[in-house]
């Protein structure tokens, strides 16, 4: 009997001319009509005669378009390919998994928030495994008071016109709103620096102290970029570096 052992999977990695094409496109923001040739290569870190070579590409695909003085702008193939992505997003897509990772990660309790008048709106969450913890389902309303995930809701209602984070983020809190609950939460945004909402892992005043807090500070804030680029806010680099 002939024995056929399973093939090793193969490591796969992206392909550098696709990424610098990518880069192009994704250089453009909110607010630009055209951009110049040395405006990209700026933006990009790209050669200008790379970019003019990737812009022949993208004009035949209808996705860039060189204009008389020499500048491009995006093309309707772009407007074509968001219309589709606006029809099939669902938040719920993105924000669970975003949550039970960080359950997995951090063991306790992560939900997303939204700012409803006078009080927040959990929108959904992801329950910590451990049996002490704080009992709010989604659609459950707390008050806007001083806890970090009111704070964040606060901070950033008006968006973030310039793409800026606060180095203090994400903002932790403790016994504000009950005196046995601590959380921790960082900002979501959405296109045009819209916010989306507050993510936040929350559990008891004994297991979320201040050290723990601290220690979980790089790991809610890399969460929050990427739900906010997988929301359609700004690439992660147009955001203040981690």
């Amino acid at each position: 009997m002939r024995v056929v052992k399973a093939a090793k999977p193969q490591s796969v990695e992206g392909v550098s001319a696709v990424e610098r094409a990518l880069a192009v496109l994704t250089a453009f923001r909110r607010g630009d009509r055209s951009l110049s040739l040395a405006e990209l290569a700026e933006r990009t870190g790209l050669v200008k005669s790379t970019i003019m070579r990737l812009a022949v590409s993208l004009e035949a695909f209808g996705l860039l378009v060189r204009l008389g003085d020499g500048s491009y702008r995006l093309d309707a193939e772009c407007l074509r390919l968001g219309s589709i992505y606006q029809g099939s997003f669902d938040l719920a897509d993105h924000v669970v998994p975003a949550l039970e990772s960080l359950v997995a990660k951090t063991g306790e309790t992560a939900s997303l928030y939204v700012r409803r008048g006078n009080e927040r709106l959990c929108l959904f969450r992801a329950e910590s495994p451990h049996r002490i913890r704080m009992h709010v389902q989604p659609g459950d309303t707390r008050p806007m008071d001083k806890a970090a995930i009111a704070e964040v809701l606060r901070r950033y209602e008006n968006g973030l016109p310039r793409g800026e984070l606060d180095e203090d983020l994400p903002l932790f809190s403790s016994g504000l709103t009950d005196p046995h609950t601590a959380s921790m939460a960082m900002p979501v945004f959405g296109p045009g620096g819209v916010l989306v909402g507050a993510l936040a892992i929350s559990g008891p005043v004994t297991r979320l102290t201040e050290s723990f807090a601290q220690a979980q500070r790089a790991l809610l804030r890399r969460a929050g970029l990427d739900l906010t680029r997988a929301c359609g806010g700004a690439p992660r680099r147009a955001i203040a570096a981690e």
